[in-house]
């Protein structure tokens, strides 16, 4: 999302006094900075100054590639290199990231501060299992590099560290080689929340890519009702004869009026997308970006939720609490009318090497909401059955969780804040989510 001289904004519109600096020289631009970012597709304020600062070092004009080695797939590049930027240059050529997140306007620095997951987290972790090494400018004004075997903690808090522990400067990691630049893809429908995680279950087992679409207004026996998505890459003899092409994108022109997303217009949005699928399995090999990045074909999108914005509350709930933990979270939402325009949930695989790595083994129940007069009510009450059931939020989704919440939900907090306090123990380093969450100086 673009800012201007008097605003800096996430994507879901949570914005803060600032501006962005902008260098095609990462190191000279990070000189003194409190904060790096990239394409500003976190949803709250993670990217966003602290109240006493005006302006941090926007990355994207570094975003050369360093190197590339085609025997191994590995890869060198600033951190400001996009994904979108990376797919074009390499999916032709039979490469791809090993993990992406459900958008490709990202950079690689914020891939690694948010330590993204994906489709395949279940089979091949976070982002951050696949990174190599690192480049950063610490607090200090130092170049460090550090990698699992050479300043490790360092290493490790800075994956999925939301960009408090040094600014990324450089990322090596492994792409991956892919037989063909297609997808083969398939979709079946559920009826009701505990026939889609068993769906999802069983599709996790056979398939290396998986998500759940759930329609958020399903009641009684449709509570959870949804459709389940799989998905591999495509063996030569199943894929199109042409690459596909990168995907045109539609504007959306204007924002939305106050109130136009409500229950009653996205319960017959919902409706229409589930009976449409019908109960049969769905079966075409498609595109990448369809399948992977399917709302990056809307062009700011943020605009359907008015003015206002949106908010999205992710969190992962231990696998050992079973279907009747996820069902609980989707009652809740349903005893208090919330308008739920998007409800995705995923399985994920064992915790990541990062000290605050979101995922863990377990579902990932990510809800879309529009920002209202309720929603810090309902985050609350959200945040209160995820620490109940011994779960967590991803914080590059987080606008409104209270610092008392993350405290009760994250007993990593200590371990990460003595690396960060040891590598910058005067908080140079901070944002407004940190002063939020963390009780770093305003």
């Amino acid at each position: 999302m673009p800012s201007d001289e008097a605003t800096i904004a996430g994507w879901g519109r949570v914005s803060a006094p600032g501006r962005e600096l902008r260098s095609d020289d990462l190191v000279r631009l990070s000189d003194g900075a409190t904060l790096s970012r990239g394409l500003g597709r976190s949803y709250g304020d993670s990217s966003l100054p602290p109240p006493s600062v005006r302006a941090v070092a926007g990355t994207v004009l570094g975003d050369r590639v360093l190197g590339f080695d085609p025997a191994t797939g590995r890869l060198r590049a600033e951190a400001g290199l996009s994904l979108d930027a990376l797919t074009r240059m390499l999916l032709p050529r039979g490469w791809f990231v090993p993990v992406t997140p459900g958008t490709a306007f990202v950079t690689l620095g914020g891939m690694v501060a948010a330590d993204v997951h994906g489709k395949n987290h279940h089979v091949d972790g976070c982002f951050g299992a696949h990174v190599k090494s690192l480049r950063l400018r610490v607090a200090d004004g130092r170049i460090v590099d550090c990698a699992p075997d050479r300043e490790g903690e360092l290493f490790r808090a800075t994956i999925g560290g939301m960009g408090l522990t040094g600014h990324i400067l450089e990322v090596a990691f492994r792409m991956t080689r892919v037989p063909s630049p297609w997808i083969l893809g398939e979709s079946v429908r559920a009826m009701g929340i505990d026939a889609l995680l068993a769906e999802l279950e069983q599709s996790s087992a056979a398939w290396p890519f998986t998500v759940a679409w759930v329609d958020g207004l399903g009641r009684g026996a449709g509570l959870g009702r949804g459709i389940v998505h799989r998905g591999r890459w495509a063996d030569p003899s199943e894929a199109l004869a042409s690459a596909p092409a990168p995907p045109r994108s539609v504007r959306v022109p204007f924002d939305l009026p106050a109130g136009t997303l409500n229950r009653a217009t996205v319960g017959l949005f919902n409706a229409a997308l589930y009976h449409r699928h019908r109960g049969y399995v769905r079966r075409r090999v498609q595109s990448p970006h369809r399948f992977f990045h399917p709302l990056d074909r809307l062009a700011d999108w943020y605009r359907l939720y008015g003015r206002r914005g949106l908010t999205q509350h992710q969190s992962v709930i231990p696998q050992e609490r079973g279907p009747a933990a996820v069902r609980g979270l989707l009652e809740l939402l349903a005893r208090r009318r919330a308008c739920v325009p998007l409800c995705v949930i995923k399985n994920c695989g064992d915790e990541g090497a990062g000290t605050l790595s979101f995922p863990r083994r377990g579902t990932s129940v990510a809800i879309d909401l529009p920002i209202d007069d309720r929603t810090q009510g309902l985050v609350d009450a959200l945040n209160e059955r995820v620490m109940e059931l011994g779960g967590r939020i991803y914080l590059a989704k987080d606008a409104f969780t209270r610092a008392e919440h993350f405290r009760a939900m994250e007993p990593r907090l200590a371990r990460w804040t003595a690396v960060r306090r040891r590598w910058d123990p005067e908080l140079r380093l901070r944002s407004a989510q940190s002063v939020r969450m963390l009780g770093d100086p305003a």
